[in-house]
């Protein structure tokens, strides 16, 4: 939609408020909200100022002015606000200098996605996604290993069903949904491929959807990595494969079907998973997750068909326009706009360098024997050990500044002060019962 054909929707459907819309560095949506007669055409042409102190890992108190511009062709009616509401997704920029702000995620997928096209590769990354979730009753936290609180019955279908009514209703391309192979209440809904920065919007929807449904029906919808103590944890299965003059590079007569450059592309996602892992694993409780042992997928090698790999090849259509590649580290904790950016900067790096990815390896990872698996590649074991990994390997995100210093510098010291540092200084739930009468 065009800014005029935005206006003319809030006519149409009697839209009464507008919500702006911006991601914050670590993955929030922050927002404000204005009567419908305060947006006109020139909103989208000029922005309008908020103060960028109140953001996460934004600006000082002393220079905390930004621009919201709004996106006209993000513009859907929101599903869940009692007065009718019609929510726009922003780019943010510099008051100052005009230039777009360094640290807005949403920009820096604009980016990431402006230097695929200019490296010559490919026109556009298209991201598919399934995201994993949990839906409870009720939350209480507690030491003990497991106690699912829904029955292991599918009572979630219609709950699920629901939640993809609303995704629809904002515009999104869903496929199916599904209870994932647990007793707890875990569910994936999965999204059509999209370009690069549309996917990373369609995810922070996604999510907005799914706590949404779930708070109006009493429930509590969460996107931790590992909430409960032996049981599946939630990926965010991200599906990547490379496109030009509208047809898929990633098809070819090599392993899996898959072309040269998708290996070569598979080797820069490998080459620097350690790095990536800093951003699409960005918790402390993602590395419970991908613990070796659990059946996540904690080995940095590739297979087709092969879940139990951090990178698998899916066959489930002979057709080359579904050739991709399937990065399984990542979790829905992630900023999309991040970590999609990131990976495909990984890849372009190993096409550009024509990295190898190694042979692949098609036995099941996730039942093997210890000496077994110390022959590959792990996962970082902690956020720490992946933002050290960042700090030594990052010079893949600064091309063409798609991720500037000041970004990098910022998620590690707001990563390492913030969320490590206050989780080494409290007491665990699980240390009271090993030590309480110790």
């Amino acid at each position: 939609m065009t800014p005029r054909e935005v206006l003319a929707l809030c006519r149409e459907k009697d839209v009464k408020a507008v919500d702006l819309r911006f991601c914050d560095l670590l993955g929030s949506w922050q927002h404000f909200t204005l009567p419908v007669g305060k947006l006109d055409e020139g909103v989208f042409e000029d922005g309008l100022g908020f103060d960028g102190a109140r953001p996460r890992g934004w600006q000082s108190v002393h220079e905390s002015d930004l621009l919201a511009l709004p996106q006209s062709d993000t513009a859907h009616l929101d599903p869940f606000a009692a007065t009718p509401t019609l929510a726009l997704i922003c780019n943010v920029q510099d008051p100052v200098t005009g230039e777009p702000y360094s640290r807005d995620p949403r920009q820096i997928a604009i980016k990431a996605a402006n230097y695929l096209k200019l490296t010559g590769l490919a026109d556009v990354a298209q991201i598919g996604l399934e995201a994993e979730f949990y839906v409870f009753d009720e939350a209480r936290f507690d030491g003990k290993a497991h106690e699912p609180p829904l029955p292991t019955a599918d009572r979630l279908t219609d709950l699920r069903s629901e939640m993809v009514q609303a995704m629809l209703d904002c515009g999104l391309d869903v496929g199916a949904h599904w209870q994932t192979g647990t007793a707890a209440g875990q569910c994936a809904i999965d999204l059509r491929f999209q370009p690069l920065a549309k996917m990373a919007d369609w995810m922070m929807i996604y999510k907005h959807s799914v706590r949404s449904v779930a708070r109006r029906h009493g429930q509590m919808a969460t996107f931790m990595p590992q909430p409960l103590a032996g049981d599946n944890g939630s990926g965010m299965h991200t599906h990547l494969s490379f496109w030009k003059d509208d047809e898929p590079l990633f098809s070819g007569g090599g392993y899996a079907g898959l072309s040269e450059l998708a290996l070569h592309a598979l080797g820069g996602i490998l080459r620097h998973a350690p790095a990536l892992l800093a951003l699409t694993n960005p918790t402390t409780n993602s590395y419970k997750r991908l613990a070796p042992g659990s059946d996540a997928p904690a080995n940095l090698v590739y297979s087709q068909r092969n879940r139990s790999a951090a990178c698998r090849i899916p066959l489930a259509s002979q057709s080359p326009k579904t050739r991709r590649i399937e990065f399984r580290c990542p979790d829905p904790t992630a900023n999309p706009y991040l970590a999609f950016s990131a990976i495909v900067m990984a890849a372009i790096d190993g096409i550009q360098l024509k990295l190898n990815p190694g042979q692949p390896v098609d036995r099941d990872l996730y039942h093997q024997a210890k000496q077994e698996s110390a022959e590959f590649p792990q996962t970082p074991a902690s956020l720490d050990e992946a933002l050290l990994a960042l700090e030594r390997d990052s010079d893949f995100l600064l091309r063409d500044d798609v991720f500037t210093p000041d970004v990098i510098e910022t998620w590690i010291r707001h990563k390492r002060q913030h969320e490590i540092a206050p989780l080494q200084r409290r007491p665990h739930p699980y240390e009271f019962q090993m030590y309480f009468d110790a």
